[in-house]
C-alpha cells in the first residue's frame, strides 16, 4: 500500500462534510485537519480528533499537509487556491473555481508556472453511470448526436436557505450550484458548446437568486438541446435523485437526460438505449436494451484519483483550465438570461 495522503479540508458545510467522510474512510488518506471558523466545524474536528484551525493561513502557519481539498464558499475558492500554489500544495477544488472567468483564469496560470495540480470537483466526471453514457456515445451507437434534453427539477426546502445568508445572495442560485454540473456532464457527453440563451425567474421565492432557469444550447457539431432546472418543484428528475450515486438522496427509477442521435436515443442514468432493429421508419416498431454500469460513489473514485494526482502519478481527469471552460459556459447562461441575447462561446477572442 502506498503511503497515506495527508489532506486538510478547508470548509466543513454540506459538501465540505461529505469529503471529510469519504477521507476518513479511504485507507490511503488521512485527515490532517478541518479548516473552518464555525463552532459546528470546531465540534466535527474533536469528534474526529483531529487538528481544528479557523482558516487556510493558520493552518500553514502551523502545519504543511500533503494536500488540500477547497470546499469552501464560492467567493473564497481563489484566495484559497492562491495560498495552496504558494505552499505548493496540489488542491481537489470544488466547483466553480471561481465566481467569474478573469479570476478562475488567474488562479490556474499561477498554479500552472508553479506546477501545483488543481483537479476541480465535477465529481460526475468520475461516475461509472456518465462515463458508460460517454462510452456508447463516442462508440457511434446513437450516430450522430443532434438533440439533447436535460431536466434538473428538485425541491430545495426554506431551512436549506435559512441555514446560511450565502445562500440567498447572488451567484448562489441553481444555475451556478446545480446547473454548472449539468452543463460540465453535457460537455463531457456531447463535445464543447458553441452558445447559448436562457431564461431565469425568481417568482417562487422573489430572492435575489434565480429559483427557475430555461436555457437553449447549441453545439458545435451543430446539436441542439434544451435544459430547464428549478429547485422549487417536487420531482423525481434531477441527477442526485435517479442517479442513486450519493445515497443522502432517495433514488428514483427515473431519467434526467436524453440524448438522441441518428441511429438511437439513450436516457441517462438509466442506460435505456432505443433504436430500430429492421428498418429505420417511425412506422417500425423501436427497440429497447439497458446498458449496465457498476455501483459507485463518485466522490470515493474522485478522491482515489486526488491521491494520485497528490502523489503526481497522474494528471487531473478535471484540471482548472478545463473546469473553466464550463464555468464560462454556465456564466454564459447568467449573461444570456440578463441581456436576452445569444451568447457565442467558441469563436470568442482569446479562448482559454
Amino acid at each position: 500500500m502506498a503511503q497515506a495522503v495527508r489532506i486538510a479540508v478547508v470548509g466543513a458545510g454540506l459538501v465540505g462534510r461529505q469529503h471529510v467522510l469519504r477521507v476518513e474512510s479511504e485507507p490511503e488518506a488521512r485527515l490532517a485537519a478541518i479548516v473552518d471558523p464555525t463552532p459546528e466545524a470546531k465540534a466535527l474536528a474533536a469528534e474526529l480528533e483531529a487538528p481544528w484551525f479557523a482558516n487556510l493561513e493558520a493552518l500553514l502557519d502551523a502545519d504543511k499537509p500533503d494536500a488540500v481539498i477547497i470546499a469552501t464558499p464560492n467567493q473564497l475558492h481563489v484566495a484559497n487556491g492562491l495560498a495552496c500554489v504558494a505552499a505548493g500544495l496540489p488542491m481537489l477544488m470544488e466547483k466553480p473555481v471561481a465566481d467569474d472567468v478573469a479570476d478562475g483564469l488567474r488562479l490556474v496560470e499561477a498554479a500552472e508556472r508553479a506546477e501545483v495540480p488543481i483537479l476541480v470537483g465535477h465529481h460526475r466526471r468520475h461516475s461509472p453511470l456518465i462515463r458508460r453514457a460517454k462510452e456508447i456515445v463516442a462508440a457511434g451507437r446513437l450516430g450522430r448526436i443532434v438533440s439533447v434534453c436535460a431536466l434538473c427539477w428538485f425541491l430545495k426546502p426554506d431551512a436549506y436557505f435559512a441555514a446560511a445568508a450565502w445562500r440567498r445572495a447572488p451567484g448562489a442560485g441553481p444555475v451556478l450550484i446545480n446547473l454548472i454540473h449539468v452543463i460540465d456532464d453535457l460537455r463531457n457527453l456531447c463535445g464543447e458548446i458553441a452558445s447559448v440563451q436562457a431564461l431565469e425567474s425568481s417568482a417562487v421565492r422573489g430572492l435575489p437568486v434565480e429559483d427557475t432557469a430555461a436555457v437553449l444550447l447549441q453545439f458545435a457539431s451543430g446539436a441542439l438541446g434544451t435544459v430547464t432546472i428549478s429547485d422549487t418543484v417536487p420531482a423525481p428528475w434531477s441527477w442526485e435523485l435517479t442517479a442513486g450515486e450519493i445515497k443522502a438522496f432517495p433514488q428514483t427509477d427515473a431519467f434526467c437526460y436524453l440524448l438522441g442521435g441518428t441511429a438511437g436515443s439513450l436516457s441517462v442514468p438509466r442506460l435505456e438505449r432505443w433504436r430500430y432493429q429492421g428498418e429505420a421508419s417511425w412506422w417500425a416498431p423501436l427497440a429497447a436494451e439497458r446498458e449496465v454500469a457498476p455501483e459507485q460513489d463518485p466522490m470515493v473514485l474522485q478522491l482515489r484519483q486526488f491521491l494520485k494526482v497528490a502523489r503526481r502519478e497522474e494528471p487531473p481527469l478535471l484540471d482548472g483550465r478545463e473546469a473553466l471552460r464550463t464555468l464560462e459556459t454556465t456564466l454564459a447562461v447568467k449573461q444570456a438570461a440578463a441581456t436576452g441575447q445569444i451568447v457565442p462561446l467558441t469563436r470568442r477572442p482569446n479562448p482559454l
